[in-house]
């Protein structure tokens, strides 16, 4: 029993060494074909595998053209010696050999006197004076042509007659009375021209008219004439 189990570590079979010697090399090879044929070729193939970087050489571009030399400096102008200026308001350098007298100086005025004045007996003017006198001042201005209104300069005038209104019977069988406000012209003679109501009462407007278009005023002087101004006046009504 023994022997059976171990007989082949005693005697094995399979002896090493019996091969031939190109048997591994020949494996080794067909191997290594095996292998490129299965996985190298079919990457070959289908362009995976990197390919390596192809070096570009670059040519320098040839050095530029040397600058043009600068051109030659001008040529200075000749120095001109400056001409001298006789200046004859310039004070003098050297004393004079002479004295000579000064020319008169040329006459800018009358001496005589104007024409028409008192010298030579002829009256009417003085020396130095204007030909014909100063002319005469200007007159003022015309009046204005439309009435002013009281006001500012232009100051009320004073009443010289005054007439009282006539009280309407009608009014006082109302017990109607107040104030009528009236506008009233007046003319350069002070007299009233035209009046209308301002602040009315029925009753009382016409009369109220009627005794302020009998009133007379002073003129109003506006530059020294009578000018016509427009002015407010009233009128009250009170029962007795």
């Amino acid at each position: 029993m023994p022997r059976d189990m171990f007989g082949d570590v005693v005697d094995p079979s399979i002896k090493v060494g019996s091969q031939a010697w190109y048997t591994v090399p020949l494996s080794i090879l067909a191997h290594v074909a095996l292998f490129a044929a299965v996985i190298i070729i079919p990457l070959m193939a289908a362009d995976v595998l990197p390919t390596p970087n192809t070096m570009m050489a670059f040519a320098a571009p040839p050095p530029p053209p040397p600058p043009p030399p600068p051109p030659p400096p001008a040529a200075a102008p000749p120095k001109v010696a400056p001409t001298p200026v006789s200046n004859p308001n310039a004070a003098p350098t050297e004393a004079p050999k002479e004295i000579v007298p000064e020319a008169p100086a040329p006459a800018t005025g009358v001496s005589e006197g104007v024409p028409g004045g008192v010298e030579g007996g002829i009256p009417g003017g003085t020396i130095g004076g204007v030909v014909g006198g100063l002319p005469a001042p200007p007159p003022p201005p015309p009046p204005p042509s439309a009435p002013v209104r009281v006001g500012g300069n232009i100051k009320a005038p004073t009443k010289t007659k005054n007439v009282n209104p006539v009280y309407p019977p009608i009014a006082q069988s109302a017990r109607v009375q107040g104030v009528v406000i009236i506008e009233a012209t007046i003319g350069p003679d002070g007299r009233v021209k035209d009046a209308k109501v301002l602040r009315s009462i029925p009753l009382l407007d016409q009369a109220a008219l009627d005794a302020v278009k009998q009133w007379t005023f002073t003129p109003t002087l506006l530059n020294g004439v009578p000018v016509p101004v427009i002015m407010t006046v009233t009128v009250n009504f009170t029962l007795q």
